[in-house]
């Protein structure tokens, strides 16, 4: 019966292998730049892309195509194209590409919010460049939510995985075992082992929707870097049973400079509702309009207090700044 198990699991992996592999595709970022002696040198960069669309919709992660001169699109079948960038996210590290091709097989973006820790997933993508099909890894959920170890607020939850991320597996999908796309691969934790990152596929859509609609992702902002109050502040005697957001840093001029914020800050709530770890703080912001006001209550030095701040949308060499 064991063994049985073990053929049954290797044929639902196949089955996935198969019903992706004319969905991955590669992208190639082509670009020149000066040698050490002055001299223009060609420089490409492969990674991976997830067909969203028969019509040509390719998603991918956005660092994988800035600052390009040219992009290139491979499908499975061996058909080249030139591909434009519809729009892009830094924040989120997603971008929507177009290829003028017909009837491609695209992969189908699950449902993200369904995924728990300990789910089996399938990572593929065109690691190192590698030539033929693309290459495949199994492994598992290790959590979600998580937050990029060397950011802060940006980006927001990721699934983290223990299957087997390299580069070029970039902008390729993180697929449960019914082949649907729960994440895009977007990065891995070099100094560890088995530590990678997928963008949700709910977060995929979102993005997609509002580049579609809009051009861009249009984001309500504070101008703050936070923290979730965690155990390690609660255990050091610091915000005793308190739920919320820490205010870090403070950009100058931004909405919450403007109200009077200041680090150490602790935001509990907006408009009423409570603001118990990040994600629920950029939710939301996220539910109100770009110039609306809302009110956040504080907890500073031991006192509640409540602000008004007036919503900005986060400007674009914000979000270039600390994503680089």
């Amino acid at each position: 019966m064991a063994l049985e198990s073990v053929y049954n699991l290797e044929n639902r992996i196949t089955d996935v292998v198969s019903k992706l592999r004319e969905g991955v595709v590669m992208v190639t970022n082509r670009r020149f730049q000066r040698g050490r002696y002055g001299e223009v040198l060609p420089v490409n960069g492969a990674a991976s892309g997830i067909i969203v669309s028969s019509s040509g919709y390719i998603v991918s992660n956005h660092h994988v195509i800035q600052d390009h001169q040219e992009l290139e699109v491979t499908t499975h079948d061996g058909g080249v194209y030139k591909a434009r960038v519809i729009g892009s996210d830094p924040a989120t590290d997603v971008a929507l590409l177009k290829i003028d091709a017909r009837n491609l097989v695209p992969c189908n973006l699950g449902d993200s919010e369904k995924i728990s820790a300990g789910k089996i997933v399938v990572a593929v993508g065109n690691a190192l460049g590698l030539p033929g099909d693309p290459t495949v890894s199994l492994g598992v959920v290790s959590a979600i939510g998580r937050p990029m170890p060397w950011a802060d607020f940006i980006f927001e939850g990721l699934l983290q995985t223990d299957a087997a991320i390299n580069p070029g597996n970039s902008g390729g999908p993180l697929a449960t075992l019914d082949g649907d796309v729960a994440g895009m691969n977007t990065a891995i934790v070099p100094y560890a082992q088995g530590v990678g990152f997928a963008i949700p596929s709910e977060t995929i859509k979102r993005v997609m929707d509002q580049i579609l609609e809009n051009g861009h992702v249009v984001r309500p902002w504070l101008g703050i870097s936070g923290v979730t109050v965690h155990d390690g502040m609660r255990s050091a005697g610091i915000l005793n049973n308190v739920k919320g957001v820490a205010v870090a840093r403070i950009s100058q001029n931004s909405p919450a400079h403007l109200a009077g914020l200041r680090p150490w800050d602790v935001i509990l709530s907006i408009n009423g509702v409570g603001t118990e770890n990040m994600k629920a703080l950029l939710e939301q912001l996220s539910s109100n309009p770009i110039g609306s006001n809302i009110t956040l209550q504080v907890l500073r030095s031991g006192r509640r207090l409540e602000t008004a701040i007036k919503l900005q949308e986060m400007p674009e060499y914000y979000l270039q700044y600390r994503r680089d």
